[in-house]
């Protein structure tokens, strides 16, 4: 979910300094349509207390194929600690594959199908559990696009004019505008009410939860904005305003253009790592990871600026630290280790900062991945691509639970809005 220019009112905001207080904190602060963030505790009552209300966590994640390693630290891996942490007697967990908003861009005929199935056992790989979690093809939940269609019978032109997932997809300026000539000639209404469908997503499961990044604020904005239109047309607190989990962000850059962020887009397969490369693939993508000529004399130094290969490095090390160490600490032990060995750092081969630290990044993202790459393949072999395999079962099963889930919801509207029967 992606960023507003003009954001609605206040929103609440709740950095994950640790996921696993932050799932617990969940059933012990109900939602509130108060738009404070500031943080409320219960004050002790002789009255009996009323019941937490349940809190609902809700993601999506498109069907690109196999992830990478951004999109694993910047939210799979969030995903499956929040599994780890949530207690099930009073948090819901909802995953879904957005096939939907796959097609707002062209789609190759049978790419879908086979992305949507990778991701699906990617998903599983990483230790999703169904049984613990619902997982489920948007596209298999109506409800989606039949409250995305009522939400615009609400939502502002104007809004959606100011977002700016449409202008990216069209590579135009923040600040270009629907009637321009490149976005007349280009701009498809699947793309520029993207963030209507998005909405829907979060909305028609009532979540009180969606993790974000930073830099995806807009559309949580966007959808608060939603509920806010709808239940005003409707006179009636309908639709649940979500609240944002804020999580730390983390950013993994290209191998070979670490100024840009690590994509599947990218012509280059090593600019990346998927979560299904093998350990030797790893090590090569990592050894011809574009770094820079400045580490004889400066040694290992984080400065995303001046350094930003150097630096794309060590953010990994920091992201992947057993010890919780700062991409600063790290690059100082480095350099204290070479310099303890050979008197220097200018030192060729194996104690060459640069090469060691190539070294170490190697090796922990090789312990991360391996046992994913290992389970994905035994998922895909044991399932064997035939109908009524194991993963068809998992996200059939999810989409039973979603259609439910949904439809409490839709009921709901349909009386609001006056419709069926």
């Amino acid at each position: 979910m992606k960023s507003l220019t003009r954001p609605y009112g206040l929103m609440c905001r709740h950095r994950l300094t640790s996921l696993t207080t932050r799932a617990s904190n969940l059933q012990q602060r109900p939602y509130s349509s108060n738009s404070s963030s500031e943080t409320r505790t219960a004050t002790p009552t002789a009255t009996p207390t009323k019941k937490a209300q349940r809190q609902v966590i809700f993601s999506g994640i498109q069907p690109t194929g196999i992830p990478h390693l951004g999109n694993y630290l910047g939210a799979l891996q969030q995903w499956k600690r929040m599994q780890d942490s949530a207690d099930p007697e009073t948090t819901d967990l909802i995953f879904s594959v957005v096939d939907l908003h796959a097609i707002t861009v062209p789609q190759q005929r049978g790419n879908l199908k086979k992305w949507k199935r990778e991701m699906l056992a990617a998903l599983l790989a990483i230790g999703l559990d169904p049984k613990r979690c619902t997982i489920f093809y948007q596209s298999m939940v109506p409800g989606h696009s039949e409250l995305q269609w009522i939400l615009s019978c609400t939502a502002s032109t104007g809004y959606l004019s100011r977002m700016t997932q449409w202008k990216s997809k069209l590579q135009l300026a923040d600040d270009a505008h629907m009637l321009d000539d490149k976005a007349k000639s280009s701009l498809k209404h699947g793309l520029f009410s993207y963030p209507i469908l998005q909405a829907a997503d979060i909305l028609v499961h009532r979540a009180t939860h969606v993790p974000v990044g930073e830099d995806q604020r807009q559309h949580l904005e966007f959808a608060r904005e939603c509920v806010t239109n709808f239940n005003h047309a409707y006179k009636g607190k309908v639709l649940v305003a979500p609240e944002t989990i804020l999580s730390p962000t983390k950013r993994v850059m290209s191998l070979q253009l670490p100024t840009k962020k690590m994509s599947k887009s990218d012509p280059d397969p090593s600019s990346r790592i998927l979560l299904t490369d093998t350990p030797s693939e790893i090590h090569a993508k990592i050894l011809k990871a574009r770094t820079d000529s400045l580490t004889p004399s400066l040694g290992i130094t984080f400065d995303p600026i001046q350094r930003p290969g150097v630096s794309n490095l060590l953010q990994l090390l920091s992201h992947f630290d057993t010890q919780d160490r700062s991409a600063q600490e790290i690059a100082a032990q480095i350099n204290a280790e070479v310099m303890g060995n050979h008197g220097g750092l200018g030192g060729e081969g194996e104690e060459n900062p640069l090469r060691k630290l190539k070294e170490r990044v190697s090796e922990v993202v090789q312990r991360e991945l391996n046992p994913i790459r290992e389970k994905y393949l035994k998922l895909l072999q044991e399932d064997g691509g035939k109908e009524g395999g194991y993963l068809d079962e998992v996200i059939r099963e999810g989409a039973r639970k979603a259609n439910e889930s949904a439809e409490r919801t839709m009921s709901r509207v349909r009386r609001a809005v006056e419709l069926g029967a």
